[in-house]
């Protein structure tokens, strides 16, 4: 009686859910359908009566000026300059700026000139991705805002080629299955990292771990669970991507053991314009007696610039070198919000607490020329962000001839400040006793020591320039091409 009974209630479910299914797959093909014929509407073919090519790429911070613009815009060009019939389309939330402004921009920041004119989709829900939206949840809040967003930009613009260049890899399935495009990514950074699922696993404080949950194995564990399940859909909806570009052996570890795609992943190393900074000349050291540290990095949390200034005390208080140099920290970035700002006023009260003020300079939103001067005189270039996925910033100081000391994790630590060709590059650190020992160190190298180091640097840098991109980003993306 009672297996009757389950019978008579499981076959009208699962026949239920099989028409659930089927319809939901109708409706999906329904979609893409129409998807296709809009995309027929809207497109006119070119003045050879050939329909251009078109590549869309989703930035919706288009203008914001980092490092993942300049990859933007060089892979842009790059495409223009290798492509004849293609139209590069910009999906972007920047409002506030004309197509002319943002173009006029990339020019001014990163000195790229495009060769053609790029066509910009502007997108009215870009709040939709901004992480103070979510303030639990943030990552799957994000994720989803993307979603949305990214069926804007589609309903707006239907690609040939969609390039999600800012790390919303869950537009990718949206974009392939519905809007029918051949899919590929840059990677920066991935929404998640085996790191961070072992932060939580571990109870260790971090900037996304809060006291609350290290404090309680209940809430540590809902934590765990809840990553592992966000781990699980990244990798469904990052696999799926048919070429996956990355910019660092750090990235690539986790790309591959969360996405799985290993045949299409490649590493494509972000150009740096390391050119303009080899042009400042090196030359031995005219002083001996007044050094300077130069910091290049926006005003971030994850950036650690307390890190900076409390092994710049150190040095200074325990008397660390022989002879007393007069010694100066200068810290550059940018600021972007009033965030930033309330955060150079905090690191100003540190500076002050810790009795530095005198000898620690802030230098924001400086322009490039000013942050080339910088960089010419300075004996170090230093860098404290833990697990930098690349490091763009430690790069220039490398190519501007100064004496880098970065940390050792990610980026910096796996492709930067590697031995060249047998020879010592730079430096690397962790904690604040090591960086004042290693400042101290490097400030009691020879001139001649030191110039050598610098030197060596330099030539390790080429395989960043703006060249080697082209070349690698071209291998990479020709798959979407065929």
């Amino acid at each position: 009686a009672h297996f009757r009974l389950l019978c008579s209630l499981l076959i009208p479910a699962l026949f239920l859910s099989g028409i659930l299914c089927v319809c939901f797959v109708v409706l999906l093909w329904g979609i893409r359908l129409w998807i296709q014929q809009r995309k027929k509407q809207l497109i006119s073919a070119g003045k050879d009566g050939k329909r251009p090519l078109l590549v869309a790429f989703f930035h919706p911070y288009c203008n914001a000026g980092g490092g993942g613009e300049r990859v933007l815009w060089c892979a842009i060009r790059t495409l223009q300059k290798k492509y004849g019939n293609i139209t590069c389309v910009v999906y972007t939330g920047d409002k506030d700026a004309t197509a002319e402004e943002i173009v006029e921009g990339a020019f001014r920041r990163f000195n790229i000139k495009l060769t053609h004119p790029v066509k910009f989709v502007f997108l009215e829900n870009r709040y939709l991705v901004e992480a103070s939206l979510y303030p639990h949840f943030t990552l799957l809040g994000q994720s989803l805002g993307s979603v949305f967003l990214g069926w804007e930009a589609l309903l707006k613009c239907v690609p040939d080629i969609y390039i999600d260049s800012m790390g919303y890899a869950f537009t990718l399935p949206l974009f392939k299955y519905l809007g029918g495009c051949c899919v590929g990514c840059y990677v920066h950074y991935p929404t998640i990292s085996t790191d961070m699922l072992s932060v939580v696993r571990n109870q260790d404080t971090r900037f996304n771990n809060a006291a609350f949950i290290t404090n309680s194995p209940l809430f540590s564990k809902f934590k765990l669970a809840y990553y592992y399940f966000f781990a699980l859909m990244y990798g469904l909806v990052g696999s799926c991507s048919d070429v996956i570009m990355v910019n660092s052996s750090w990235t690539l570890n986790h790309i591959l053991s969360l996405w799985r795609a290993g045949a299409c992943t490649s590493v494509v190393y972000p150009p740096c314009d390391v050119q303009t900074f080899l042009d400042i000349p090196v030359e031995e050291e005219k002083s001996t007696t007044e050094y300077s540290i130069v910091s290049v990095s926006q005003f971030r949390p994850e950036k650690d610039h307390p890190l900076q200034i409390r092994a710049f005390a150190k040095l200074l208080k325990e008397k660390k070198l022989v002879q007393q140099p007069s010694l100066k920290l200068i810290l550059i970035g940018g600021c972007r919000n009033q965030q930033d700002e309330e955060r150079v006023k905090n690191l100003k009260r540190l500076c002050e607490d810790l009795g530095v003020s005198k000898n620690v300079a802030f230098r924001i939103n400086v322009p490039f020329e000013e942050l080339k001067r910088h960089l010419a005189e300075a004996t170090i270039g230093l860098h404290t962000m833990w697990n930098e996925h690349f490091g763009i910033g430690v790069v220039e100081c490398m190519a501007a001839g100064t004496v880098i000391l970065a940390h050792n994790s990610g980026g910096p630590k796996l492709d930067i400040v590697v031995p060249y060709e047998g020879c010592i590059t730079g430096f690397l650190a962790e904690n604040e006793d090591n960086y004042a020992d290693m400042m101290a160190y490097i400030l009691t190298l020879s001139p001649e020591k030191r110039l050598e180091i610098r030197e060596n640097a330099r030539r390790s840098v080429h395989r960043f320039s703006d060249q080697h991109f082209e070349e690698t980003f071209l291998l990479s993306v020709e798959p979407l091409f065929k």
